[in-house]
């Protein structure tokens, strides 16, 4: 179920946007151009961290494959206990995968 305080047309506007992609490339070029460096590598540092906490890592491996402070981790288990479920839906899918299995740009 989506959380109705984010939906609105402009976020709507957005999710079509990342729907419209077809390749890596497209993706990597949105994502340059509507986020910083920084907030990119985040949310890729949190899906890794998903992704491990999912595959039953401990805190102390993901701190340490990943650099994500514990607080980060906190929060995406949360998420993955509590929230929209969608970290699980991306996960079940296959999507997600360890670094060294991911596709190259």
């Amino acid at each position: 179920m989506v959380n109705q305080k984010l939906r609105d047309d402009l976020t709507d506007q957005l999710c079509r946007a990342v729907l419209s992609l077809e390749t890596m490339e497209e993706c990597y070029q949105f994502f340059e151009d509507v986020c910083t460096i920084g907030e990119l590598r985040a949310m890729a540092q949190r899906l890794d961290v998903a992704r491990m906490l999912h595959d039953g890592f401990t805190y102390d491996d993901i701190v340490a494959q990943t650099g994500a402070s514990t607080a980060t981790i906190s929060r995406v288990k949360r998420c993955l206990n509590y929230g929209a479920d969608g970290y699980t839906l991306v996960l079940k899918k296959g999507i997600s995968t360890p670094p060294d299995d991911k596709e190259k740009a």
